[in-house]
């Protein structure tokens, strides 16, 4: 097996102190079937990033966290990538500014979409009027907004075969974390759209049981900001295809921040990976890089591991430096950053000579703050086949020093 077992948490990769303490933590609370950490582990909110709990009858809003559905949409084009080098300038150009990127960002026209008229978000309406109709016109503004910190709209060439592909990265936006933050306050007994005390990073998670009320409250609610995700993610592709004028031949698409019912064993589980992507037999997924390495389409297996790992893999290379020790503290009122490790020009010359297009960005999403792909991949082989091999030609990101709160 290509993993170790530390204290009961399976780990795959190299262990993280930080990370593991917080793995460590959660299997200690609630009804834990088993604790995994992915090898692109490091520390989150309360449940780590690249950590997966499995619970017998609770689901826990930490251990889904703040970014709801947070994951990635791939389609495969019917064009080339040589067929838009020519015009990749003009073309990024072009993503940058039809898409809205960065912070709170809104659509100066509302996007329509069948989701609104959803069931669930009774959900919402039980909790009070007020709550429903804020958090109905929040996400009615951000739907097909992709946000800032390391959400992304990236053109890429397949290795094999030059084919152009488009891939996105971001979930439910405001929405989803105003959902996540009120569902933590009830649980606390605050009210949903009350503040909440500092956070820890080190806290215990909060469990709810799925056959509460609130526990089946918060289920239709992270289901709902899961629709809303998946929703966004097609938006900005279909936008991004009608820049392109292209077609979408084949498209993949999963989150890596979500709770699933699942069976395992012979047991019904529920499943939280935060930072973690579904890998059950022949299931497709894909997984980023940074953007100077490659990302891939990869496919479950059929084995032993695999099914050891409770059908889960990476969902990206994993960060090996803060975004503070790559870009530095900012001073708000001057708007200038100091102390950072990455300049601007290291990162850009980076990127360029990986052969990439950067619109936006900042240091703290710089190619030397990630792992390389390729070995949190080999840490996971028994579990997951690379399908097709993606080279990053043109990445649109928010610009730098723009913080996103609905953060995976």
């Amino acid at each position: 097996m290509a993993y170790q077992t530390i204290n009961g948490v399976r780990v795959w990769g190299n262990p993280d102190d930080g990370a593991l303490s917080q793995a460590l933590t959660c299997s200690e609370h609630g009804n834990v079937v088993q604790t995994l950490l992915m090898a692109d582990h490091h520390k989150g909110y309360s449940q780590p990033i690249g950590g997966v709990v499995v619970y017998d009858g609770q689901i826990s809003p930490s251990g889904v966290g703040y970014d709801i559905a947070c994951g990635n949409k791939a389609v495969r084009t019917n064009l080339k990538a040589a067929d838009i080098k020519p015009r990749l300038a003009k073309t990024m150009d072009e993503i940058a500014r039809r898409l809205s990127f960065g912070v709170g960002r809104v659509h100066n026209d509302r996007v329509d979409h069948e989701l609104f008229d959803d069931p669930d978000w009774a959900v919402y309406k039980a909790i009070g009027k007020q709550e429903h109709d804020k958090l109905r016109a929040l996400a009615q503004s951000q739907l097909g907004t992709v946000g800032s910190g390391n959400h992304f709209v990236d053109l890429f060439e397949e290795t094999a075969t030059g084919q152009l592909w488009i891939a996105n990265h971001f979930g439910s936006r405001g929405f989803g974390h105003k959902t996540a933050s009120g569902f933590l306050n009830l649980a606390a007994g605050r009210e949903f759209l009350g503040n909440a005390p500092g956070e820890k990073m080190d806290q215990p998670p909060v469990l709810l049981d799925l056959s509460s009320e609130l526990g089946d409250m918060y289920y239709r609610a992270m289901k709902l900001a899961g629709r809303y995700a998946y929703a966004g993610r097609d938006y900005v592709i279909r936008q991004v295809l009608s820049i392109l004028g292209a077609e979408a031949e084949y498209e993949v698409h999963n989150h890596h921040n979500y709770a699933w019912k699942e069976t395992h064993n012979g047991k019904e589980v529920v499943v939280v990976r935060k930072g973690a992507t579904p890998s059950a037999p022949g299931q497709v997924g894909f997984i980023g890089g940074s953007m100077g390495d490659i990302s891939v389409i990869v496919k479950g297996k059929d084995s032993t591991e695999n099914r050891d790992a409770y059908y889960s893999t990476v969902h990206g290379a994993g960060r090996l430096m803060s975004r503070t020790q790559a870009a530095g503290k900012m001073n708000w009122k001057t708007r200038k950053r100091s102390g950072g490790q990455i300049t601007s020009k290291q990162m850009l010359d980076a990127v360029r000579d990986f052969g990439v297009e950067l619109r936006g960005a900042g240091t703290d999403e710089s190619p030397f703050v990630y792992r390389k792909l390729q070995e949190v991949l080999d840490a996971h082989k028994e579990t997951i086949e690379v399908m097709h091999v993606l080279k990053p030609i043109g990445v649109c990101m928010a610009g730098a020093d723009e913080f996103d709160p609905y953060k995976d």
